[in-house]
């Protein structure tokens, strides 16, 4: 009896080992683990960078139009913000106060040259200016001066249109229109072409 039943302890011992026992992983079974671990197999990253490239190709073209469109905003409203400044500082100091291109000497060159270097000229000398404008874009004005008078009227007729055009891209460009009172008005799309127009005759902005 004694014999049977330590035999039977032996043989439940024996069972229990063999069922903590696991049978050793099979290499394609690690191979497997393998990948999951790091997250992405190679064709995975393959597909994700040409996604990733076709995505960039096509959001560069609408990049490049957005930065030129602010660029040409800022020029104008610059130019905007300069005749402004030019009406204000007649009307506060009685004065006459000119916005013209700038010679060396920081008086009004002998030209219609916008392009270059431009200032706020009163009686007591140059009080703002705007450096030339780069990337070969142009700006044209009829005259080679605006004066305005105390009245904040033009003083010398001057009115007309500033036009600023991108190099390039004549479909982007924009202007500021100068009434006889003095005023500036920015150009909008009037007909919806995607093209800003003058407000006076409604033909497109462009430049000579």
């Amino acid at each position: 009896m004694q014999y049977t039943n330590l035999k039977n302890q032996l043989h439940q011992k024996t069972s229990q080992k063999s069922v903590g026992l696991q049978s050793p992983t099979p290499r394609h079974n690690l191979t497997q683990l393998k990948h999951k671990v790091l997250g992405f197999t190679l064709i995975e990253v393959l597909v994700t960078i040409a996604i990733a490239g076709i995505a960039f190709s096509i959001a560069i073209p609408g990049l490049n139009s957005f930065t030129l469109q602010m660029r040409v905003d800022n020029e104008v409203s610059e130019i905007q913000r300069l005749l402004m400044t030019t009406r204000n500082a007649a009307i506060n100091s009685g004065a006459q106060v000119s916005l013209c291109p700038l010679a060396a000497d920081d008086t009004c060159a002998d030209n219609n040259n916008w392009a270059e270097r431009i200032g706020v000229i009163t009686n007591d000398g140059l009080i703002k200016e705007r450096e030339a404008i780069s990337y070969n874009d142009k700006l044209q004005f009829p005259s080679k001066v605006v004066t305005y008078s105390p009245s904040g009227q033009l003083a010398n007729n001057s009115d007309g249109r500033f036009s600023y055009c991108p190099q390039g891209n004549n479909e982007y460009s924009r202007a500021v229109t100068l009434s006889l009172s003095g005023r500036t008005y920015l150009s909008v799309d009037i007909n919806g072409d995607g093209r800003d127009q003058d407000r006076n005759n409604n033909n497109n902005i462009k430049c000579d």
